[in-house]
């Protein structure tokens, strides 16, 4: 039996500046070694040598495009465990330290490739009271209803390799919200709907009133507080 190289890991991820450069990159955009020395704090030299420990530990890969050589996480799985991680503490106090921590960020944001957050947790909610998702060993079971459409999801034919629903353990709420291509399909059509907007550097989104009223509409839920005027 092949033992897992956890300690690889365990050292691409034991330093402050590259767990930074990770969190930047948790929005699924990918970015240039200047942007993320500066998101880190440090020199554009010391982020070469964090992010090529981060490639070496296969976390992050690097392309060229024109002269520059952008940074992304290495898939949607590096995102999914990132995001787990940082979940692991389950101290209350631990919890509202970490809220405090992400600040605006709690609030609504996008994890690499689907909604997370307050609302993403509070539209899960929604899924599972309607019916429209069921829980099933720990995982979801899409149900066909009319909102799927509505909220921009194609429910798949026949089931794939993949799960098309998977539960994700939000960092900051402790509880589930949805990824895998549902959580895709979902943040995709917000943000062509122009339900929620992307801040410019950080992964955080901002919910407008367009957004706050189909969400209403759709799902019932209350989210006036989360609306940007």
């Amino acid at each position: 039996m092949i033992t897992p190289r956890f300690d690889i890991l365990g050292q691409a991820i034991a330093d402050a500046s590259r767990t930074q450069m990770l969190c930047e990159l948790m929005e699924g955009r990918a970015y240039t070694n200047k942007e993320l020395a500066a998101a880190a704090g440090v020199t554009p030299q010391t982020a070469s040598a964090h992010l090529r420990l981060l490639q070496d530990a296969g976390l992050v890969v690097a392309e060229k495009r024109g002269r520059c050589v952008y940074h992304r996480l290495a898939g949607a799985e590096v995102a999914h465990a990132l995001e787990q991680l940082a979940a692991i503490a389950p101290a209350d106090s631990l919890h509202r330290a970490q809220r405090r921590k992400a600040g605006g960020l709690a609030q609504l944001r996008s994890c690499y490739d689907h909604l997370a957050g307050p609302l993403a947790v509070a539209m899960t909610g929604a899924f599972l009271d309607r019916g429209m998702l069921v829980e099933q060993q720990g995982a979801f079971c899409a149900v066909p209803a009319g909102e799927w459409l509505k909220l921009g999801v194609m429910l798949p034919e026949r089931p794939g390799r993949q799960p098309f629903a998977r539960p994700c353990l939000d960092w900051t709420e402790r509880k589930l919200h949805v990824a895998g291509p549902m959580g895709r399909q979902i943040l995709d059509h917000a943000l062509t709907s122009g339900w929620v907007k992307r801040h410019r550097h950080k992964r955080g989104l901002m919910l407008t009133a367009p957004g706050r009223v189909a969400l209403e509409q759709i799902l019932g839920l209350h989210c006036g507080a989360l609306a940007e005027a």
